[in-house]
Parts: structure tokens; C-alpha cells; sequence
């Protein structure tokens, strides 16, 4: 199996470096806030794949429903020739749907998931096993630096999946940034197929975010836990909870961390002593909810051309498969 799998680490000491730096910069704002691509550490991770079991969070059932569509459909976008990038390793169930349908036209199936974390050697073994004519090539790094490695890389034409919602926890400015960054990095026979949250029922939007089994509060806790192992802090989980709430106005759920009491907290490795206010919030998640008009806006304000939408009968996400213009 191993002469299958390889792995790229480009940047690895500047990826590790800037947790510190990044908490020492986000945890000095007068807003404080944390960002979200620090959740999923290998514990974050993990209860994220129980938050997308539960009954109210609807977004990965719902996004798998779609895929099982794309998968006889999508090979009508594609010759023998893609290989799949995906932005996250993403859950393997995910990225399997996509391979199924890869498998209906490809002898020979590459894929190169991108991600930060570590967490990708885990799910390779498996894909592996069950594909017997998949090679897997790990970039552990940055969705940036990995686009640029693999911009550079040869010359076989990429669909570039960025699945789940996690472009919403782009603000608008971000998101439209990011979206001209992959443009630029695209070759012009490449496609990008991006998955978005929909907007839709506030109630459904707020269970999503606050399951009533409190995983939700655990994984946003989980963050100020990967501070404490990693940076020396001194988080008392105690002392924080959950909070969140569906912003109609920004058209977006915001997650907070709150302060339960007035406390000082200490991470030497960031270089920081930090003092909370009782129900001071740290920010730690924007998650924005999009309608088709404004999808079909950004995107091709950003440069590209909207090949399909699909839907589910719910009108609750969206996948998108759009090219270079």
C-alpha cells in the first residue's frame, strides 16, 4: 500500500510556528477571536465527525445526498484525465462519492488532499485498500501553499473539491480573496466544485450550531484545550461556555467562546497574559449562509464560469462545479 501514498510537507516549520503567532495577534484584538482552521486538531477533528452524525446538523447528510447525484452526473464534466485535490481531507465517506464517480471513467484515480493537520494519514489507509488502482498524495500545509505546489506540478488537469461549508467561515472581503487566489492557481482545463450552505429557517440554522447532546460545545471548547497542550496555556474549561447564535442582518452563525467569571489567562509559548471580563466573548466562528443569486455573483465576480448547480429537495446546500472563464 505505501508505494501508493506519499507525502509533501512544504512549509513545515512555518505552519507550526504561526499557531503561536496567530493566537498572539487574535487574542490581543479588542475583539478578541480565534480562528476556526484551529479546531481541528486530531481530538477537534474527531468530535467533529460525531457533530456530523447528529440529527440537527443537516449539512453533511445533506451534502452526502447531493454527491450521491453528482456521482452520475459529475463524469459528464469530466475526461480520463482529472485528478481530485481536495481543500481538507475532509470525511472519507465524502471523498469516496467523488471517487466513485471518478472510477466510472478514470483506469487510474490520483488524489491530493490538502490539509494542515495531520489527521489525513489516518483516512488514506482505507482508501487505499478499497481502491485498488488509487494513488494518494498527502500535501500537508495551507490550502495557499498546497494550490501553489500543486499549480507547479505537472501538466494533468485537477478538480479541486472544497466540500463541507467551510468557505463560510470566510467573511465576504475573505471569501472573495480566496476565491480569486484558487482562480489564479487553476490551469484553464481545471474545475473547482465548492459546496455552500444555504440560508434557510433560523431555528434549523441555531440547532445546527447548538445540538441539544452539547458536541458542538464540546468541539468549541476543544480549541482553547489545543492552547493549553500546545502553547502551555492555562484555560479552565470550567470557566467558559458555548455560545452562538444566527446573525439575519450578516446572513451568518456567529460562535463564540464566553467568559463565565473575570480571570487571567497565561500562554507562554505566545507570549501571553490575557484578561477576561465575565461574559466577555471570543469570537471563534463565522459561518455564512448564502442564496444562489449571490453565489452565482461571487463566483463569477471572482472569475469563473458556473458549469452546474446541484440542489437538494430542500433547497438547503448547494454544489457548484464552475471552470476558469
Amino acid at each position: 500500500l505505501h508505494l501508493r501514498l506519499s507525502y509533501f510537507k512544504p512549509h513545515a516549520e512555518k505552519t507550526e510556528k504561526s499557531f503561536a503567532e496567530e493566537i498572539s495577534h487574535s487574542l490581543t484584538q479588542n475583539s478578541k477571536f480565534i480562528s476556526p482552521k484551529f479546531f481541528y486538531d486530531q481530538i477537534g477533528s474527531k468530535i467533529f465527525e460525531d457533530i456530523c452524525k447528529l440529527p440537527e446538523y443537516y449539512l453533511t447528510r445533506t451534502e452526502k445526498k447531493i454527491l450521491e447525484l453528482l456521482k452520475t452526473e459529475l463524469h459528464e464534466h469530466l475526461d480520463s484525465d482529472y485528478r481530485l485535490v481536495e481543500l481538507g481531507s475532509g470525511s472519507s465517506v465524502k471523498t469516496r462519492l467523488i471517487l466513485d464517480a471518478l472510477n466510472q471513467t478514470h483506469e487510474k484515480i490520483e488524489y491530493f488532499p490538502i490539509d494542515i493537520s495531520d489527521i489525513l494519514k489516518e483516512g488514506a489507509k482505507s482508501l487505499l485498500e478499497d481502491y485498488e488502482n488509487l494513488t494518494i498524495t498527502g500535501i500537508i500545509d495551507t490550502y495557499e501553499h498546497g494550490l501553489e505546489f500543486i499549480r507547479d506540478y505537472d501538466d494533468i488537469p485537477n478538480l479541486i473539491a472544497f466540500l463541507g461549508s467551510s468557505f463560510g467561515n470566510f467573511s465576504p472581503e475573505e471569501g472573495k480573496k480566496f476565491l480569486k487566489f484558487v482562480h489564479s492557481t487553476m490551469k484553464n482545463n481545471d474545475l473547482f466544485l465548492i459546496g455552500l450552505d444555504l440560508v434557510k429557517d433560523k431555528k434549523i440554522l441555531e440547532a445546527a450550531y447548538d445540538d441539544s447532546k452539547g458536541v458542538t460545545a464540546k468541539f468549541n471548547l476543544n480549541v482553547l484545550s489545543r492552547i493549553n497542550s500546545e502553547l502551555n496555556g492555562n484555560f479552565d474549561l470550567e470557566k467558559f461556555s458555548h455560545h452562538s447564535l444566527f446573525n439575519e442582518d450578516a446572513k451568518r452563525i456567529e460562535m463564540y467562546l464566553r467568559s463565565l467569571t473575570k480571570q487571567s489567562v497565561h500562554i507562554p509559548k505566545a507570549n501571553l497574559k490575557l484578561e477576561f471580563e465575565k461574559d466577555e466573548l471570543i469570537l471563534t466562528e463565522h459561518s455564512h449562509k448564502y442564496s444562489i443569486s449571490n453565489i452565482e455573483d461571487t463566483l463569477e465576480l471572482a472569475g469563473f464560469h458556473i458549469k452546474q448547480i446541484w440542489q437538494d429537495k430542500n433547497n438547503y446546500f448547494a454544489l457548484v462545479l464552475a471552470s476558469k472563464k
